[in-house]
């Protein structure tokens, strides 16, 4: 079988890339370009002192040629294609939008629905490279389930599961993926490539999309507000409220004599509302722009969730109303955000999941 591999020069992909030469299949590997030329990135790209840790930042040739390097080593053929246009219109410019009305967003989740498994492998195609099927280096699973559906699983290792970032996969997507890391372990990654002497072996894993200040990407002017108390009374002042995340504690920029966190962003009245640590606590959630992997059966239905890729899925109730999903946890969660993805689960297999619109 001839596969594709999406190769970002990490680890994950170049074992992903070895295991599947290994036992037998025509590999190929991809990377996608997506820092691009233009605009803010333009200007960027001047200034910014180059930091490894991210995927998208001035220093991405030196991780495409890592990756091509890798592909020299497992003796694969390796190509680029540039996908930073659409990685603006579509990433980029949600997260902008995002931001600016004082939600939180998760770019990774777009971008691995509509550019990684689905610009990438289609540029491919469209360049003349054959392939059978598309591979990457998640910590996650697709098998066929009896009604002959393609089923998303979480990874084997609980602290690397990667299907929270996959769960906008649709089924034409999963029907043409191979997720091979799914059963393995991150020591295990390390280990085989240790073995075959890969030269990631012990290279840092990336630990956000950017590694500098969004504020960066975002190229506003300041737009000053209000801090203010649940109870509407003036505590400072604030020059954005994209400069806030729920949940946050240091920075605030306004002094106590107790732990105050952002509990609230106010587009509408640019505010940032302030509390104490027991108002971040919320139960109760609604969730819109939803995607099914597995079609619920009925409106009402127990699951369990996370808000968050590194939680641990906890129990909840959920109800399906009017194409949005409002969900009941059975206990209390810190720093729900608006624009932040839920996403759902029977035991290991995901169900699907949606952004979250309110928090209730």
């Amino acid at each position: 079988m001839k596969v594709l591999v999406g190769m970002s020069g990490g680890v994950d992909s170049s074992v992903t890339a070895l295991l599947l030469k290994q036992q037998g299949h025509e590999v190929i590997g991809a990377t996608m370009a997506i820092w691009g030329d233009r605009g803010v990135k333009a200007q960027l790209s001047e200034k910014l002192p180059k930091r490894h840790g991210a995927c998208f930042g001035p220093d991405e040739k030196e991780d495409i040629e890592g990756a091509r390097k890798i592909a020299e080593e497992i003796g694969i053929p390796f190509y680029v294609f540039d996908c930073a246009k659409q990685y603006e219109e579509i990433v980029l410019d949600n997260f902008k939008k995002e931001y600016l009305s004082g939600n939180t967003p998760n770019p990774c989740i777009w971008c691995n629905s509509l550019i990684k498994f689905d610009v990438l492998p289609r540029l491919a195609k469209a360049n003349g490279i054959d392939f059978d099927k598309f591979a990457t280096g998640h910590y996650a699973a697709v098998t066929i389930g009896k009604d002959g559906r393609y089923i998303l699983k979480r990874g084997l290792n609980p602290k690397k599961d990667q299907s929270y970032f996959l769960y906008r996969l649709k089924q034409e997507q999963l029907a043409n993926i191979i997720l091979p890391l799914g059963d393995k372990t991150k020591e295990e990654i390390r280990e085989i490539a240790k073995a075959n002497g890969l030269t990631v072996a012990e290279k840092p894993d990336s630990q956000d999309f950017y590694y500098g200040d969004y504020n960066e990407l975002l190229g506003v002017e300041d737009k000053e507000g209000n801090i203010v108390d649940v109870n509407g009374k003036v505590l400072g002042k604030h020059k954005g409220i994209w400069n806030y995340t729920i949940g946050q504690r240091k920075g605030v920029g306004v002094s106590s004599t107790e732990p105050l966190y952002v509990i609230e962003l106010r587009k509408d009245t640019n505010e940032v509302v302030i509390g104490p640590k027991d108002k971040t606590m919320k139960d109760t959630l609604k969730a819109a722009n939803l995607n099914w992997i597995i079609e619920p059966k009925t409106n009402i239905f127990k699951a369990q969730a996370k808000i968050r890729s590194t939680q641990q899925p906890t129990e909840v109730s959920v109800e399906i109303v009017n194409q949005e999903i409002i969900v009941k946890f059975d206990d209390m969660q810190k720093s729900i955000a608006k624009g932040q993805s839920i996403v759902l689960y029977d035991g290991d297999l995901v169900l699907g999941g949606g952004v979250i619109s309110e928090v209730l």
